[in-house]
C-alpha cells in the first residue's frame, strides 16, 4: 500500500468524481463523499486498512475541465494541505468538442490540455507525498468512434505526464475496456461518461490497485 499512516487524500475532478459530494468540502460525518468512486475508496480503506487512519476529502466539481481545475487549484487543493492528490480529468475536454461544436470556447485543445495538466503536476509534486493521475476514459468498445479516438489520445497525454513525474497512473480506460468484453456500455452507463454503481466500482478496483491495495 503506498498510502502512508493518517495521510489526506485529496480528490479532484469533474461530474465523476463529483458524483453528488457535498459542496463546498466534502469531508467527514453524514456521507458527504457522494456516490461515487471516492466514496467507495474512502470505505474500502477504512475496512481494509483501518490503521492507517486514511483521510479523503472529495473536491470533484460538475463540467470541469483542466482550465476549470487550474482556476481553484489554489483553494480547492493546495489550501487543505493534502498527502496525496487524485486528479481524474479531461472527459468535458474532450466531450465539449462533440456535444458542442459550434461553441469553440468551451473546447480545451489538446496541447492546453497537456501544459495545464502538467503545470499542476510540477508545481505541486514538491508540496505532496504522491499525486495519482487517472485518465480519461469513454465506455465506448469501438476506438474508431471519434469521441472515443480522442479520448484515448487525451488518455496518452495523462500517461506521458505521469511517466514524466513519477506517478501513480491509474488507467481507467483499460479498466472499462475489460468489462466491455462483457457488458454492453448502456449497461455501465446511460450516456457512456457517467457511471453507474458497477462503473464506479470498476473505478475503485483500479484506483486501489494502483495504490497497491490488498484485496
Amino acid at each position: 500500500m503506498k498510502l502512508q499512516k493518517n495521510s489526506k487524500l485529496v480528490m479532484i475532478g469533474d461530474s465523476v468524481t463529483d458524483a453528488g459530494r457535498v459542496h463546498p468540502i466534502a469531508e467527514g460525518l453524514f456521507d458527504p463523499l457522494g456516490r461515487g468512486y471516492c466514496c467507495f475508496v474512502h470505505a474500502l480503506l477504512g475496512a481494509h486498512y483501518p490503521e492507517l487512519g486514511t483521510r479523503v476529502v472529495n473536491m470533484g466539481c460538475g463540467g470541469d475541465t483542466v482550465r476549470s481545475l487550474k482556476a481553484r487549484w489554489q483553494t480547492d487543493v493546495c489550501d487543505l494541505n493534502p498527502d496525496w492528490v487524485s486528479i481524474m480529468i479531461g472527459v468535458n475536454d474532450v466531450w465539449r468538442q462533440y456535444d458542442s461544436p459550434q461553441q469553440p470556447e468551451t473546447h480545451v485543445p489538446i496541447r492546453e490540455f497537456e501544459t495545464t495538466l502538467r503545470e499542476l503536476v510540477v508545481s505541486t509534486r514538491p508540496k505532496v507525498k504522491g499525486i495519482i493521475l487517472m485518465t480519461p476514459y469513454y465506455i465506448e468498445p469501438n476506438r474508431r468512434d471519434p469521441m472515443r479516438a480522442t479520448m484515448d489520445k487525451y488518455g496518452t497525454v495523462v500517461k506521458k505526464v505521469a511517466k514524466e513525474n513519477r506517478t501513480v497512473l491509474v488507467d481507467t480506460q483499460a479498466a472499462f475496456d475489460k468489462a466491455l468484453k462483457i457488458y454492453y456500455p448502456g449497461t455501465l452507463s446511460w450516456d457512456r461518461i457517467h457511471p453507474n454503481q458497477v462503473g464506479h466500482m470498476i473505478l475503485t478496483k483500479a484506483f486501489l490497485d494502483a495504490l497497491g491495495f490488498k484485496w
